[in-house]
C-alpha cells in the first residue's frame, strides 16, 4: 500500500454508534475484484499495536481515501488514535449531489450502477432484535467476504461517480466543500456539547403547571373534559359542538382534520383554539426536548453528541437527529428556554456567529436589482427600507406595523408567497395583500425578473442550481395539477437561495476548522444551527475567535452585497445568542 496514491477502506464494527464501539475488522481495495482485511482482537490495547503498522497510510496527507459514509469510519479509528488525513471522497456524498432526492445506501447502489447485488448485512448478524448477533460473533471468514465486498463495490463506485461529477460540474462542491467538511462534521460530533440537566428539570416544573392551567383552561371552552391530544375527540369539540367550520375536512378514516395547519387558518374564530396549539407546543417542548434530552447524554463523555446528516435535505442544508438541533423552536420564549440549558466547559464560554438575513442578501446579490442592493450597501434596515419603499413613505416614518409587514412580505415573496398565503400570514385581506406583493415587485423589478427566470430555467433544464453548481431536480415543474406544478415553482425560486446560504456556511466551516487546528487548536466548533455556529473557548480568548470567526464567515464568498455576522458571547446558548 506504500505506493498507492488512492485506497479505499471501510471499518466493521459491533455497534453503530462511533463513540462507544469496538473495531472488529478494517478492510482496503484498490484495484476493482480484489482487496484485503485487517482482523482485530477485542483488547483495545492489542488492536492499537495492530493498526499502528497502518498508521503511516491513513494518516499520509497526500493518499486519498475513498468510502461510504467515511464520518463514520474516521470516527471510529478516532477512538483508537488514529486521525485518518489526507483528501477524502464519499461515494454517499458524491450520489447525493449527483440525485439530491434519492436515496444513498451503498447495497441500493450497487444494484443500481453496478448491477451487482452485495450481501446484506442481515444475512451475517440476523435482523433487528434481541436475537441480533454483532460483527464480532460472526465468524472471521464471513465476514472478511463482507467487508472486502464492501470495500471493492465502493471503490468502483467511486470510479463511476468521479467522472459524472466532472461532467455535471458537480466536482468543484464535493472536492471544495462537501468532502472536506466530512472531517470537521466528526470532529463536532466527538467533542458534543454539555448539558445543564437541573436547568430542564426546573424548566419542565412550570412546563406541566402550564400544561395543566391550559388543560382547565380548555375544558372551560368546550364545556367538559375531553382527551385534548385525542383528534377524534377535538375535532368533534371543535366542529360538532363549537361549529368552527360547517366545511371541516375530513380524514380518510371519517374523522376531522384537527393538524396545526387547520388550527392555525381557525385561530381567529374561537379562543379554544389559540389555547390547543399552545397546549400542544408545550406537550411537544416537554416531550421532545426537556424530558427527552437528558436521556441523550452519553454516560461515558457526560456531553451530548448529535447526529449531522449531510446527506439528508435536498435544499444542501445540513440536518441533525439524537437531537434534532434545527427544530429546537427559538420564535417563542418558551423554546428558548430550552438553549439555556445548553452550557460550555469550566473555564470556558460560548461564543455563537450568525449569518444576518444571509438569504436576502442572496436574493439581492442573485437578482442584481440595484435597489435592493442599494438598500443593503446603505446600511439601513432593509425591512424598514423595503417598508419606505412599499408604502411610500420616508424611512423614518415608517411604523413598527409597516416594518413588521414588510419584513414578512421580504421573506414571504422569496418564497413564492401567493397572496392567499400572505393574506393568511398577515391577517389582512387578499387584496390589501396582493397590493402588498404588487407594491414589493414594482419596488425591487429585478427580484420578479429573477424569479420569472428561475421559473424558466428550471422549466428549460428541469433543475436549478446554486452559486457553487448544487442542483435541485424539480420534476413536477411541467405538472399539470396546479397545486403540484406551483411546489414546484416556489422550490425553483428558492432553493438557489437556500441552498447557497447552505454552501456559504459549509465553506465557512471548513475554513474556520483548518485555521482553529493552525492557530487555536484549543477553540472547539462545537454546534451548528441553520445559519449559526457556536464555538466553546477559553474566556480569554474569545475576542481572538470572534475576529477569526467573522473574517473566515464573511470571507466565505464573494457578494454584492456584503455578508453580515452577528456575534455574541455567554455562559449558555441563549446568552450567547
Amino acid at each position: 500500500m506504500s505506493g498507492l496514491s488512492d485506497f479505499c477502506f471501510d471499518t466493521e464494527t459491533n455497534s453503530l454508534d462511533p463513540l462507544n464501539t469496538q473495531l472488529v475488522s478494517i478492510a482496503f481495495s484498490w484495484e476493482k475484484g480484489s482487496g484485503t482485511m485487517l482482523w482485530l482482537p477485542p483488547e483495545k490495547d492489542r488492536a492499537i499495536k495492530l493498526l499502528a503498522h497502518l498508521r503511516p497510510v491513513l494518516e499520509n496527507e497526500k493518499i486519498r481515501k475513498t468510502g461510504q459514509n467515511l464520518k463514520f469510519d474516521i470516527q471510529v479509528l478516532a477512538g483508537y488514535g488514529i486521525s485518518v488525513r489526507g483528501p477524502l471522497f464519499d461515494t454517499m456524498l458524491a450520489h447525493y449531489l449527483l440525485e439530491p432526492d434519492m436515496r444513498h445506501n451503498m447495497d441500493l447502489l450497487s444494484s443500481q450502477y453496478l448491477g451487482y447485488e452485495p450481501v446484506h448485512i442481515e444475512e451475517l448478524i440476523g435482523e433487528r432484535g434481541p436475537r441480533q448477533k454483532t460483527m464480532r460473533e460472526v465468524e472471521k471468514e464471513r465476514v472478511r467476504e463482507y467487508a472486502v465486498e464492501d470495500t471493492d463495490v465502493t471503490w468502483q463506485l467511486m470510479k463511476l461517480f468521479e467522472p459524472m461529477l466532472i461532467k455535471h460540474d458537480l466536482h468543484t462542491l464535493a472536492a471544495g466543500i462537501e468532502m472536506p467538511l466530512i472531517r470537521v462534521l466528526a470532529a463536532m460530533e466527538r467533542d458534543g456539547v454539555l448539558l445543564d440537566e437541573s436547568v430542564l428539570k426546573k424548566y419542565a416544573v412550570t412546563l406541566r403547571e402550564g400544561i395543566i392551567r391550559l388543560e382547565q383552561e380548555i375544558y372551560t371552552f368546550a364545556g367538559h373534559e375531553f382527551n385534548i391530544s385525542s383528534p377524534k375527540q377535538l375535532g368533534d369539540i371543535l366542529f360538532v359542538r363549537l361549529r368552527l367550520d360547517d366545511n371541516a375536512r375530513l380524514t380518510k378514516t371519517k374523522q376531522y382534520r384537527t393538524d396545526e395547519e387547520v388550527l392555525q387558518r381557525l385561530s381567529g374564530r374561537h379562543p379554544i383554539v389559540e389555547k390547543v396549539l399552545e397546549y400542544r407546543g408545550l406537550k411537544k417542548l416537554l416531550s421532545t426536548y426537556v424530558e427527552a434530552l437528558p436521556q441523550l447524554v452519553n454516560p461515558v463523555t457526560g456531553r451530548i453528541h448529535t447526529t449531522y446528516n449531510q446527506a439528508v435535505a435536498s435544499t444542501g442544508r445540513l440536518s441533525s437527529t439524537n437531537p434534532n438541533l434545527q427544530n429546537i423552536p427559538v420564535r417563542d420564549s418558551e423554546g428558548r428556554e430550552i438553549r439555556k440549558a445548553f452550557i460550555p466547559e469550566q473555564g470556558k464560554i460560548f461564543l455563537s456567529a450568525d449569518y444576518s438575513q444571509i438569504e436576502l442578501r442572496l436574493m439581492a446579490h442573485l437578482s442584481g436589482d440595484s435597489a435592493m442592493i442599494s438598500d443593503f450597501l446603505s446600511g439601513q434596515d432593509i425591512h424598514a427600507a423595503t417598508a419606505s419603499k412599499i408604502f411610500g413613505v420616508p424611512v423614518a416614518d415608517v411604523t413598527r406595523e409597516m416594518r413588521a409587514r414588510a419584513k414578512t412580505a421580504n421573506f414571504g415573496i422569496i418564497y413564492g408567497i401567493s397572496a392567499f398565503g400572505l393574506s393568511e400570514r398577515l391577517t389582512i385581506g387578499r387584496k390589501e395583500a396582493k397590493e402588498l406583493i404588487d407594491g414589493y415587485f414594482s419596488s425591487y423589478p429585478g427580484v420578479k425578473a429573477y424569479m420569472d427566470e428561475s421559473i424558466r430555467r428550471a422549466r428549460e433544464l428541469g433543475y436549478v442550481t446554486t452559486m457553487f453548481g448544487r442542483r435541485r431536480y424539480l420534476p413536477d415543474i411541467h405538472s399539470r395539477n396546479q397545486v403540484v406544478r406551483g411546489n414546484a415553482e416556489r422550490n425553483a425560486i428558492n432553493a438557489p437561495l437556500q441552498g447557497s446560504a447552505a454552501d456559504i456556511i459549509k465553506i465557512a466551516m471548513v475554513s474556520i476548522a483548518s485555521r482553529l487546528e493552525r492557530e487555536m487548536p484549543g477553540a472547539k466548533m462545537i454546534l451548528q444551527v441553520h445559519d449559526e455556529l457556536i464555538f466553546e473557548v477559553d474566556e480569554g480568548r474569545v475576542k481572538k475567535l470572534e475576529a477569526l470567526v467573522r473574517e473566515e464567515m464573511k470571507g466565505a464568498a464573494e457578494l454584492s452585497v456584503p455578508l453580515e455576522v452577528d456575534t455574541g458571547t455567554g455562559y449558555n446558548w441563549l446568552e450567547a445568542h
